[in-house]
């Protein structure tokens, strides 16, 4: 089984999904990407999780973030469950979910969870950049669902330090102060972030969020 670490690759595959076959990396093209696994269908947690996705869906567009869920059960259970996922959270699932009955993709992704049982995917969450290299992973245990104003804000992080040489602090919101890379001089960096900068320390200087 592969092990996927961060500034990996993400393996491209081609599955059977609930919206129709399709390649993952035709899917993605050049925007960011975020996949979901899920244990299995019609499972409580799981489906508050999607019915959550698909109203921050236009969230994630406007990042131009397309998202994609996997469940080892097949199409056909897929299409009940987003029935009960739509009447039971109010809502229209709006992409799709993989098909992994073979589990191929969750072999490829390291998502089987050995020591809960062989066959059942762990709940994890991979952001992926357009060049197509891993820069999140997040695994939740099956009693906590996940936090999607969390992934909303690591996807602003990740795409403003994508094109700035910051960093995010703690609890770091978009908009806020952002960190000044430590590998640039202060006096450069006083060139480069015209907004000025706040050094606390030498090491810890602080700057207006450059994008805005």
């Amino acid at each position: 089984m592969a092990t996927i670490r961060l500034g990996d690759t993400a393996p491209d595959f081609t599955a059977e999904t609930s919206e129709g076959t399709l390649n993952f990396y035709e899917y993605l093209g050049d925007s960011w990407g975020i996949l979901f696994s899920h244990p299995a269908d019609f499972t409580p947690v799981c489906t508050t999780e999607l019915g959550t996705a698909a109203k921050f869906k236009e969230e994630f567009d406007k990042r131009n973030v397309k998202m994609i869920a996997l469940s080892v059960d097949p199409k056909d259970s897929h299409l009940k469950w987003i029935e009960d996922i739509n009447e039971t959270q109010q809502t229209t699932m709006n992409f799709p979910i993989i098909a992994d009955a073979d589990k191929k993709v969750s072999t490829l992704y390291d998502m089987i969870h050995p020591k809960a049982n062989d066959s059942q995917t762990v709940r994890s969450v991979y952001i992926i950049a357009p060049d197509k290299t891993v820069k999140l992973m997040l695994t939740y245990p099956a009693s906590t669902g996940r936090n999607f104003y969390e992934l909303l804000r690591v996807t602003d992080s990740l795409q403003l330090t994508a094109h700035h040489k910051v960093a995010t602090p703690a609890n770091w919101k978009n908009g806020e102060k952002v960190v000044v890379s430590p590998s640039i001089p202060t006096a450069e960096a006083k060139k480069i972030f015209v907004k000025g900068v706040e050094e606390i320390r030498p090491y810890l200087r602080l700057t207006p969020d450059p994008t805005t």
